[in-house]
């Protein structure tokens, strides 16, 4: 067994590789084979948003505060709130991120194959985050 107490393990500021605008993350865990779940709590200012990317094994989404957006490729953004669960399948594209106007914090829970979580694609587009 594992503890990780509060406050022991500090935020990161997000990789703008990754990322666009300000994002922080706070790990929750990440598991040693053969578990293979990594979770995380993000914070997104205002604008800011994820890049496409995908997940291996699906993901899901817990949003803890705030108001954002999450999208497949090809669809209009869905308005989601604290209190909402997303669940997004295995190797469809996708971006989340905080609204223009607000910030918003999920968990962010995926399952790594063969030690990836996520593939991470093109940055989303103002066109892409404005529709």
């Amino acid at each position: 067994m594992q503890i990780h107490r509060a406050g022991t393990r500090p935020a990161q500021r997000a990789n703008p590789e990754y990322f666009t605008g300000t994002v922080w993350l706070d790990p929750i865990i990440a598991t040693d084979a053969p578990a293979r779940l990594n979770a995380l709590s993000v914070q997104f200012e205002p604008g800011a948003r994820t890049a496409w990317h995908t997940h291996p094994l699906g993901q899901t989404l817990y949003v803890t505060h705030g108001v954002g957006l999450v999208c497949a490729r090809g669809q209009r953004p869905d308005r989601i709130q604290a209190g909402d669960t997303i669940w997004i399948p295995a190797d469809v594209e996708h971006w989340h991120g905080a609204t223009p106007d607000t910030t918003m914090t999920h968990i962010a829970m995926q399952e790594a194959l063969d030690g990836s979580a996520a593939m991470w694609l093109d940055h989303v587009s103002d066109a892409d985050y404005a529709e």
